[in-house]
């Protein structure tokens, strides 16, 4: 399932570049899994956002949902080079979840680049450097000019999720 989200600008100030988003749901049950979920559009505390919510089952070796986008359009790289990392506006149930990056350098869909953040039930403006995404079962340096895909995973363990995303955004620091 995809739903489509162009978010507002709501950049945090000067420096910060939007990224549209169509943003689509993935779950374990693509091998094998019993994990259920949905991304669906919803207004949270104020804001228009898009929401990952599921159950996560370990069961049958499962054990994740996500909801990702492309981050070029059309399915094009995303040329990130003269930025500094990632801004994501998140709301969630205060539980972790992982911000995962995928690069045109990565061949196997288990390898990513990930970072772990808190979900907290207000709305947070998160900036996560480039620098502090870990390789995951890659060896591929990390190159900001090959951006394919972004995705936040409820992963790992038996557990509800519950996590909003009102903007995504590139920044840079001064």
């Amino acid at each position: 399932m995809w739903a489509v989200r162009a978010f507002a600008d709501q950049s945090s100030g000067s420096g910060t570049q939007p990224i549209a988003t169509q943003w689509g749901f993935v779950a374990d049950r693509v091998m094998g899994g019993l994990s259920t979920g949905s991304v669906e559009p919803a207004h949270i505390d104020g804001r228009e956002a898009m929401q990952l919510r599921g159950n996560i089952s370990l069961e049958n070796d499962g054990g994740f949902i996500q909801m990702a986008t492309d981050l070029g359009p059309e399915g094009a790289l995303l040329d990130a080079t003269a930025f500094t990392g990632i801004e994501i506006d998140v709301f969630g149930n205060d539980e972790t979840y992982e911000l995962r990056l995928r690069t045109d350098d990565l061949t196997r869909p288990w390898q990513s680049y990930r970072h772990v953040f808190t979900a907290e039930p207000v709305w947070l403006t998160l900036r996560i450097p480039f620098a502090d995404f870990e390789p995951y079962r890659t060896d591929a340096p990390f190159d900001p000019a090959r951006l394919r895909r972004l995705g936040v995973v409820a992963v790992g363990r038996a557990f509800e999720a519950e996590v909003a995303v009102a903007g995504l955004r590139l920044y840079r620091d001064r």
